[in-house]
């Protein structure tokens, strides 16, 4: 752990306590370096609402158990995680616990909810690694969006399209390494302007405290080159948005229970079953805003219907299978329809629930489907037990409310809190159109 005085030592002046709301926006308060002591023991008090943010900071007091602007929680630093911020060297950065102002629990608090199902898996001999793949796109400082002003013109996947972006790449690659965030791997993506990062596997706390840093990170490094980043669901109403896909892979006893040729056996197998019976309840919480719901469809490798497949990138469920090559320790299931309006503790959390849920019950995964059910007849999708994903607000509530697995990870209290954001973002959008919903959500994240 860096104390406060050697970050005062070092140049910092305020360290940033930052956690995630229920809409996947970060929130943060920053605290002088020389108070910065007394708020690891004591934090630092915000309101109670931002349980019940919606994505356009407007506050609901749709629910039961948040209804008034009353009441005040404590901010508490997880001190193990401060880094200083290369990209902003006066600030340290930390994820934050919330607590109740006596220091109780509070059953809002998304980090500790992912605590708890961790601490559940491990009660029962599981650990679950967790890295994601976070897509962006880029555009000059200043620009309404993306399409008008695009930061790279491409060609996808090409060393060519970075050219003009080199000293941000080399800037952010070096801040990423100072952060302590290990990168797998960075390049120009399939999406307009769109570039993407993958952060190595790690712990699912430490994953989701990542997600965050790493977003800080590229906010950062781009400011200082004079470009904004878009990490919306849609940059577009009709081009490839971009999906934080995230990786996960189910251990017993230093051995990946995922490990297979073909496909998982075993635990491994009942794991992906697990996801994939409670899908559309987990993209309730891992692509929960109104782009997200529009973002799912067919023939955008965003994933559209319920089923898995082998290396199929129109599955929202993609096996990665070990291979000679790289080792049994490779072997994952990726979540294609996970965004960053998702909350990442919640996010995993819920993975983590869904996939021991089919462990607990010993499932059996049906066969995997190696081609795109997009070109399919409606009739033949209904013969292979093939349905789509929920397409609204209305249909993931359903969907969550349905699978207790999913939402009892949750809790009652904070529940509620989700479930009235999300229908405050949906009466939103019921009254804009597209392009506004679009763009309204294009710099939140």
């Amino acid at each position: 752990m860096t104390t406060a005085e050697e970050l005062a030592d070092a140049g910092v002046r305020g360290v940033q306590l930052a956690w995630c709301d229920n809409n996947g926006v970060p929130r943060s308060r920053i605290v002088p370096i020389d108070g910065f002591a007394d708020v690891v023991t004591r934090g630092v008090g915000v309101t109670s609402l931002f349980a019940v943010f919606d994505s356009h900071d407007g506050i609901t007091y749709d629910q039961d158990v948040l209804p008034t602007p009353s009441g005040d929680v404590r901010l508490l630093p997880v001190v193990e995680r401060v880094r200083r911020l290369a990209g902003q060297p006066a600030l340290a950065w930390a994820p934050a616990r919330q607590v109740a102002a006596d220091g109780s629990p509070w059953p809002y608090c998304q980090r500790a909810v992912l605590e708890r199902q961790v601490a559940e898996a491990a009660r029962r001999g599981y650990e679950l690694r967790a890295g994601y793949e976070i897509e962006f796109a880029v555009t000059p400082l200043g620009s309404r969006n993306v399409l008008s002003a695009p930061g790279h013109r491409g060609p996808a996947y090409s060393p060519h399209a970075l050219v003009e972006l080199d000293g941000f790449v080399a800037a952010l690659l070096h801040d990423l390494e100072a952060n302590g965030l290990r990168v797998g791997q960075l390049h120009a993506e399939y999406g307009p302007a769109q570039l993407e990062l993958s952060l190595a596997a790690t712990d699912p706390v430490a994953a989701a405290d990542d997600q965050l840093l790493a977003r800080q990170t590229i906010h950062a490094a781009a400011h200082a080159h004079g470009l904004r980043v878009c990490f919306a669901p849609l940059i577009a109403p009709h081009v490839p948005g971009n999906g934080w896909h995230l990786h996960t892979s189910l251990w017993r006893d230093g051995r990946n229970l995922l490990a297979g040729a073909d496909r998982p056996e075993g635990d491994g197998a009942a794991y992906l079953a697990g996801l994939l019976r409670d899908l559309p309840a987990l993209t309730a919480i891992t692509a929960p805003s109104v782009p997200s719901t529009i973002r799912l469809r067919p023939g955008y490798f965003a994933s559209a219907y319920v089923f898995w497949g082998v290396q199929n990138r129109e599955a929202p469920l993609r096996y990665v299978p070990s291979t000679p090559l790289l080792g049994a320790g490779h072997a994952n299931v990726e979540l294609k329809p996970s965004d960053a309006s998702a909350n990442p503790y919640l996010a995993l959390a819920a993975v983590l629930a869904a996939g021991l849920g089919g462990v607990e019950d010993g499932l059996t995964p049906p066969d995997p489907i190696n081609e795109d059910p997009g070109t399919w007849s409606p009739a033949e999708r209904v013969t292979r037990g093939v349905h789509r994903l929920p397409v609204s607000a209305g249909e993931q509530d359903a969907a969550l409310r349905a699978a207790d697995r999913v939402s009892g990870v949750l809790g009652e209290e904070l529940l509620a809190a989700f479930q009235a954001v999300r229908a405050s973002d949906a009466a939103w959008a019921a009254e804009r159109d597209l392009v506004e919903i679009v763009e309204a959500h294009l710099w939140r994240y």
